[in-house]
C-alpha cells in the first residue's frame, strides 16, 4: 500500500473528510497546503451524477481557461499547404504530415497536444493505437480536428483543457498553479464548471455535481460545498 510523506500527512491532519468549503475558502486552503518545493499544479475532480455506460450520459468537452494552465504546451499539428502555414504562424511547435507520423511510430512523444486538419485524418488514423492511450488523439468533439488550425493552436497555447468523464463518473482537470492569484484560479475553476453545466445530459435527474474536490500535486483533497457551487452557477 502506498504511503504518503510527512508533509502530506501533516497537511491532511487538520482536514476533516466531512468538512466542506466555499470555492474561495477551498482555493485559499489548497494554496496554503501546497508545501512542495516546486510550483505545484492545482487540480479539480468533479464527480458527476452520470452513468458513463450510457452513451447519452458520456460527458466530454473542452474549454479555454482564462488564466491559462501555467504550463508551456507543445503543440503538434498535422497539416499541409495553407493549413501548414497557418499553423506555423499561430505558433505551433511541430507541423508536418507523414514525416511526423514516422517519428511518432518510432517512439517520439515530445509534445503535449495534437491538432489535425480534416484532410490529414488518413495519416493520423494510423496512429490511433499510439496516441489514443496517451489522450493525444485528435477529435472533432473537442476541436482538435478542425479547418481552423490557427485558432486551435492559439487556444491550446492559451490554456485549453480537454476533459472526459471516467468510468466512475469523475472529470479530472488541471485548473492552474499554486503561484496563481486566487482570482485567476477562481476564474479558471468557474469557467470549467460552467462548461460542465452546459454539457449536463438531459437525462440526468437531481443534483448534477455529487462532489467537487480541489488539490495540489502533493497536497490533500479539499472538498467544496456543492450546494454553494450549484447556486453560483445558476445565478
Amino acid at each position: 500500500m502506498a504511503r504518503h510523506g510527512k508533509k502530506y500527512r501533516a497537511a491532511a491532519q487538520g482536514i476533516s473528510r466531512e468538512e466542506r468549503f466555499t470555492l474561495d475558502q477551498g482555493i485559499e486552503k489548497v494554496r496554503e497546503l501546497a508545501q512542495a518545493g516546486f510550483d505545484e499544479s492545482v487540480d479539480i475532480a468533479a464527480r458527476l451524477n452520470v452513468n458513463p455506460k450510457h452513451a447519452d450520459q458520456m460527458v466530454r468537452g473542452a474549454c479555454v481557461l482564462p488564466a491559462g494552465t501555467g504550463k508551456d504546451v507543445r503543440v503538434l499539428v498535422f497539416a499541409k499547404g495553407d493549413k501548414e502555414k497557418e499553423a506555423n504562424e499561430a505558433g505551433a511547435d511541430f507541423v508536418g504530415a507523414d514525416d511526423l507520423a514516422k517519428k511518432i511510430q518510432g517512439g517520439w512523444y515530445d509534445f503535449d497536444k495534437v491538432i489535425a486538419s480534416p484532410d490529414m485524418m488518413a495519416v493520423v488514423g494510423r496512429l490511433g493505437k499510439l496516441l489514443g492511450p496517451r489522450g493525444l488523439m485528435p477529435n472533432p468533439k473537442v476541436g482538435t480536428v478542425t479547418q481552423n488550425v490557427g485558432q486551435a493552436v492559439r487556444e491550446a497555447k492559451a490554456g485549453k483543457v480537454e476533459f472526459r468523464v471516467d468510468k466512475t463518473g469523475i472529470i479530472h482537470s488541471t485548473v492552474g498553479r499554486k503561484s496563481f492569484e486566487p482570482k485567476d484560479l477562481r476564474a479558471n475553476i468557474v469557467t470549467l464548471l460552467e462548461t460542465l453545466m452546459k454539457l449536463k445530459p438531459a437525462t440526468v435527474k437531481g443534483a448534477y455535481f455529487k462532489s467537487i474536490t480541489l488539490s495540489s500535486t502533493m497536497g490533500p483533497g479539499i472538498r467544496l460545498d456543492t450546494a454553494e457551487i450549484d447556486a453560483m452557477l445558476r445565478a
